[in-house]
């Protein structure tokens, strides 16, 4: 049984980061990899009662994550519908290339904290692609949003979805991770920014004839841009308080943000309001990448039940040794294959109860998996989104970026180990 559930798992795995060059969804490759895994557990177990028993828990495990990314991304297409980020981004006047960059790198940082760090990376893309005029520029501009959203989605936990599901997983509390990373993502983030800002220094941009102002009343992009982002910061504090899963804090903002909508919108023609409700925003969201979660999350949960990753946690302890050092080759390897069923696997290699919530085993992988995607531009979601706006050919973000994203990631890494060590 073991031996054909790692070969279906790995076969599965290899289908979802091969996923460009064979021209086969993820999502297509996930859901039949947790398919046929749960077949082979089931028939090979016989125990049908233990084998419900352990899929009714990774199913209420699973839910509480897709609820929760299904309620966090229609709020950010409610805010999308109604420009609300141009409430951010028609405050930028400098006219200086470095300025710029430097404002639209941390503007996306912190937008990534409170959104995700894929919505962030569309947002200010499409930011950039209004301002610069060069082809070259805007490459160099995108290039920089995805560093400063993976270092951004890193230290909050809404704001990636591996931190999220270690969130989720009661690996780690809302305070403890942004205590931990700040410093660290902040790190990632400067170093390779320095380094590019300097080649960029003295020189200056015209603005791009694309510029144009949101058709939406200001009262109204305000409004529903405050509402969103302050349901989606409402999520922790709601967890905090009432310490009910966080998918129910987010079902509270998203009612919140409905009814304010309904209450906006109810004097005007149903022609012209339908693409600005909810209803329709749940039919905008990447229905693709829930299911994709959907599919991996039950695939790794059939690989915790059958124990073979606490085997794997064992073997790597035995070889290796070294938590730091596995959990940054962990990093690395997030570069080169989705992010997502590396830190689920890892959650189900290490118990809980050796490694409590907020240890340094948990930050440290809430780090790495999330900044070690910035390596390379198909690492990350947040990277893919960027390539595909800009057009951003693999080559090129190989040679001109990744050298600057990895000095990142290793001057994160070494800030929070000696962070961790001062604090013990």
């Amino acid at each position: 049984m073991l031996v054909a559930l790692i070969a279906v798992f790995t076969l599965a795995y290899l289908a979802i980061a091969l996923e460009h060059p064979i021209r086969v969804n993820k999502s297509a490759s996930a859901l039949l990899g947790a398919g046929l895994l749960w077949t082979i557990y089931a028939l090979a177990v016989g125990d049908h009662a233990r084998v419900g028993h352990e899929l009714d828990e990774t199913v209420a495990a699973t839910a509480q994550i897709i609820f929760f990314l299904m309620g966090a991304m229609t709020v950010v297409e409610v805010i999308d519908a109604h420009d609300g980020f141009e409430v951010i981004t028609s405050r930028i006047r400098t006219r200086k290339l470095t300025m710029l960059l430097i404002l639209v790198s941390f503007i996306t940082f912190f937008l990534s904290a409170a959104l995700d760090n894929l919505t962030s990376t569309i947002v200010m893309v499409s930011l950039v692609r209004k301002l610069l005029d060069r082809q070259s520029d805007r490459l160099l501009f995108a290039s920089m949003i995805v560093i400063a959203a993976n270092a951004g989605g890193a230290w909050s936990p809404i704001g990636d979805v591996t931190t999220t599901m270690l969130w989720i997983g009661g690996r780690i509390s809302a305070l403890g991770i942004v205590e931990a990373l700040f410093v660290a993502s902040i790190a990632n983030l400067v170093v390779p920014l320095a380094v590019v800002a300097l080649r960029l220094r003295g020189q200056t941009f015209a603005l791009s004839s694309d510029v144009d102002g949101s058709e939406r009343p200001a009262f109204e992009r305000n409004l529903m841009f405050a509402l969103g982002l302050a349901g989606l910061i409402f999520v922790p504090v709601f967890k905090q308080i009432t310490h009910l899963p966080p998918f129910m804090g987010i079902v509270v903002a998203l009612g919140v943000l409905w009814l304010a909508g309904e209450l906006l919108h109810r004097n005007k023609k149903p022609e012209t309001r339908q693409h600005l409700t909810v209803a329709h925003a749940l039919t905008r969201i990447d229905m693709s990448s829930i299911v994709f979660f959907l599919g991996i999350l039950l695939a790794v949960g059939t690989l915790e039940h059958a124990g073979i990753l606490t085997a794997l946690a064992n073997w790597l302890d035995q070889t290796i040794g070294r938590l730091d050092i596995i959990v940054g080759l962990l990093g690395l390897l997030s570069a080169i294959v989705d992010n997502v069923p590396l830190v689920a696997a890892s959650i189900g290699m290490y118990d809980v109860a050796k490694y409590p919530v907020d240890s340094f085993l948990w930050e440290f992988i809430a780090y790495c998996a999330g900044t070690g995607g910035s390596i390379l531009i198909i690492g990350s979601a947040a990277g893919v989104a960027a390539m595909g706006l800009e057009r951003i050919t693999f080559l090129w973000y190989l040679r001109k970026i990744s050298w600057l994203a990895l000095l990142g990631y290793i001057a994160g890494a070494v800030v929070y180990i000696v962070q961790f060590r001062l604090m013990q």
